[in-house]
Order: structure tokens, then C-alpha cells, then sequence
């Protein structure tokens, strides 16, 4: 336990019965849970559980570490299957994933670790887990990154004061574990509330209201130039009406957005020729075939627009046919990104955590910028947030698609590299 470092040791030293802790990404909750688990269980009869949002999740990011940390002092060799611990001492630890929490039920506890709370669905605690712990007067401990104003965020606020709760906020670099350089780094890759939502665990909205919050007309759309030095890119999302792609070129860790390409009723034989026509005056201007660099829907493999030839099919065999004029080069993945993943790298060169805005867009894609300025995140019946984008309006979203498909394969969110200790999530 000598590798808890300050923030940790004041949520372990902490006799609360229910606590909260909501921290930055790299905190080190996880090793914090190993430890909490440990101690738990160091009593003949201890039942403690680890609760993940899903089995897969449980066993990814915690049996290993937990096995390790335990090894010494096993009764018996752990049980792979019930991802169960037996110690010396006569206690039990267990894994268990929440996506099924009627199966958790029959069990009395001792001490209930919940990780990534906010992923997991309320009913959860409030029907099975908190009667759990009952008979035994167990423990919990909540621990997790916060994901907007959801049943994490309630429980936190609600709980404060209460007898019996305590509740603990602390960033990623309270944590110690991630240096400054690498957080300095992150505030020019994300976007601000992703930011704070992930390093400074704050409560963040990113998945109600306007969807490119980041975006400002007046900041960001002004006439762009096409540069002769660069290449092109190419972007497409393969919707049958409209059709749409954006061109553009990137320059560093600017993206220029020239031209908007939307095409009512069509396919992508039309979407190419269009491409064609709209580069057609910087084409002439080359010696050389220019270089287009090529991205969009990666679905567009199985969607077919002929009887034999998905899409991509046919971009490939257009470029090959006008290879005098262009040259393709691919940056097609076998997947998309997750929607929220496109959506905060795009804000993210709108405005980053650093206020630094490196994207640009010319005024004739009155498309684009209209998505950037209406596409708003779906609801459901009741008016909650849905980690989707609204779709409804057949006009919107699909040159937002394209430009987000270019810009999460060339500035994609990554997780930071600084110290990574062991056991650590």
C-alpha cells in the first residue's frame, strides 16, 4: 500500500461507509481499487466484490492486476470462470460486470467496489447491489470519470452532506501519475469541456444541445486559398440523397476547408465527376498529378451503388482512370470512429482546451456551416440526452460527417503516454 500516492490515501484513510470518488483519466482509481479490495477481504467469511459496467470490462481491467497483487497470498488457484479469489485469510474477491445485474442478486456483501459508475445503468445499485450489502452493513465505493449530467453526476450532488456519504473530486494531475508536459500536450488535442470532462473531472454537457458548440461563424469562415504546395484531401459520406463531400487541404495542424460537394439524388459515379469538376482549375495549375488524399465513410465497402461495386470500389477505379490528373492515396479505415470520438476531435480544432482554433472554412459551403450550426445531439421521449446524433432533418449532418471522418483519421483523440505505473486504468 506504499504506492498510494496523496490524493488516494485520503479516499482509503476515509471511514465513511459510502463513498464517491470522481477523477481525472490516469488517476490511478484502479490500482486505488485493488488496494480497497484487498483490505476488504483480509477477514475469514469477507465477501467483496468488483463491479465493471460489463463482465468483458471486469476481467479486462481488473483480474489481471488483482491476480498479481494477490498471488502471495492465494488459498487456492483463482477460478478463471466465476472470476473469484480465494486468500489465505478465509475472504473472497470477485469480479462481476453489471450489463446483467438481475444475475447478481443472492449474495450478501461486505464491500462493493462500482467502476465507471456512470456506465452503469442506476438500477443496478438501487435494486440489487444496495440490498447486497443489507445484512452485513457493507461497504461501496463509486468510483469513475464523469460523462456529462447523467445518474453519476445526481448521485454525487444529492449525496453531499448526507450522513454516512463522503464524496472526493480530484484531477488527472493531482493524480501525479501524468506529467504536466503531457497534459499541456492534451489541452492542444482536445477540445475544452472534453478536456475538462477527462483531466480536470468535471461535469461536462457534451452530449445535449448543439453538437459543434465550438463552432463561430465569425471566427472560423472566411475565404480560403487553395495552396499549390499542398495536397488535396478528399472526404466523402456516402448518403443517397443528398451525397456529400468536402475538399479541402491540411497544412500542419491547420485544416482548410476549400469547397463543399452536395448532391441531391445521386451516387457516387456523380460524387466523383463533381470532385472532377470542382478541382478542375487547381489541377491545371499542376505539373505533376496532384495528390489527393482520400478519406470518409468506411461503411461505404458494403454499401454497393452498382451490381458488382461498393462505393469505394468505384472511387478507386474513378482515380485510377484519371490517374494524368490525380493520385489517390488512401486513408480509409476497415471502421468508423465512435460518433462522440468524431464529434470532439472536429471541436477540437474548432477550439481546443488552449483556445487555439485551426480550422478554417470558406464561404460557399453554406452546408457545412449550417450543420456546424444546427446539428443538435438526439433526445428521447423525455427530453433526455442520447449519445447520438439527431438525424431527423434529411439536409443535415452528412458534409459534418465527411469533414469529422478527415479529421478523426489525421488528428485523432489519443490517451496520454506520460508515467503508466502498474495496475494503473
Amino acid at each position: 500500500m506504499t504506492r498510494l500516492k496523496p490524493p488516494q490515501w485520503t479516499v482509503f484513510n476515509c471511514d465513511s461507509r459510502f463513498r464517491i470518488l470522481v477523477a481525472g483519466r490516469r488517476f490511478g482509481k484502479t490500482y486505488l481499487a485493488m488496494v480497497e479490495l484487498c483490505r476488504s477481504a483480509w477477514s475469514a467469511g469477507r465477501l467483496v466484490w468488483y463491479v465493471a459496467p460489463t463482465y468483458k470490462q471486469a476481467k479486462r481491467i481488473a483480474w489481471k492486476p488483482l491476480q498479481q497483487m494477490t498471488r502471495p497470498y492465494w488459498a487456492s488457484k483463482p477460478n478463471e470462470t466465476d472470476l473469484r479469489i480465494e486468500l489465505v485469510s478465509g475472504g473472497s474477491i470477485c469480479l462481476r460486470g453489471a450489463d446483467n445485474y438481475d444475475s447478481l442478486r443472492g449474495d450478501g456483501l461486505d464491500f462493493l467496489i462500482l467502476d465507471e459508475y456512470a456506465s452503469i445503468a442506476p438500477p443496478a445499485w438501487t435494486e440489487v447491489l444496495r440490498p447486497a450489502l443489507a445484512d452485513k452493513q457493507g461497504r461501496a465505493l463509486f468510483i469513475g470519470t464523469p460523462r456529462g449530467y447523467n445518474h453519476f453526476y445526481d448521485l454525487y450532488h444529492t449525496v453531499q452532506g448526507r450522513p454516512e456519504w463522503r464524496t472526493f473530486q480530484f484531477t488527472t494531475e493531482q493524480g501525479g501519475n501524468v506529467s504536466r508536459q503531457e497534459l499541456e500536450s492534451a489541452t492542444h488535442e482536445l477540445d475544452e469541456r472534453t478536456y475538462r470532462q477527462e483531466f480536470q473531472a468535471s461535469f461536462e454537457n457534451l452530449t445535449t444541445g448543439i453538437v459543434y458548440y465550438a463552432f463561430d461563424r465569425d471566427a472560423h469562415v472566411r475565404p480560403v486559398d487553395h495552396d499549390p504546395r499542398l495536397p488535396l484531401f478528399w472526404s466523402l459520406d456516402f448518403n443517397i440523397n443528398p451525397m456529400c463531400a468536402v475538399i479541402g487541404q491540411r497544412e500542419d495542424q491547420w485544416v482548410h476547408v476549400l469547397d463543399e460537394a452536395v448532391l441531391s439524388d445521386s451516387n457516387t459515379a456523380a460524387a466523383c465527376e463533381e470532385f472532377l469538376k470542382r478541382t478542375a482549375p487547381w489541377v491545371a495549375r499542376s505539373y505533376l498529378p496532384m495528390q489527393v488524399d482520400v478519406y470518409g465513410d468506411a461503411t461505404g465497402d458494403a454499401r454497393r451503388s452498382s451490381a458488382s461495386r461498393t462505393d469505394w470500389q468505384l472511387v478507386r477505379e474513378f482515380l485510377d482512370r484519371h490517374r494524368d490528373l490525380v493520385r489517390g492515396v488512401w486513408h480509409v479505415g476497415s471502421s468508423n470512429p465512435a460518433v462522440r470520438d468524431r464529434v470532439n476531435c472536429v471541436n477540437a480544432k474548432l477550439c481546443n482546451q488552449a483556445g487555439t482554433r485551426r480550422l478554417q472554412i470558406d464561404p460557399r459551403c453554406q452546408q457545412l456551416i449550417q450543420d456546424l450550426e444546427r446539428v443538435h445531439w438526439k433526445t428521447d421521449s423525455n427530453g433526455n440526452a442520447l449519445n447520438d446524433i439527431d438525424k431527423s432533418d434529411p439536409a443535415r449532418t452528412h458534409t459534418s460527417d465527411a469533414l469529422g471522418y478527415m479529421i478523426a483519421a489525421q488528428f485523432p483523440m489519443r490517451a496520454p503516454g506520460g508515467y503508466r505505473p502498474e495496475y494503473l486504468v
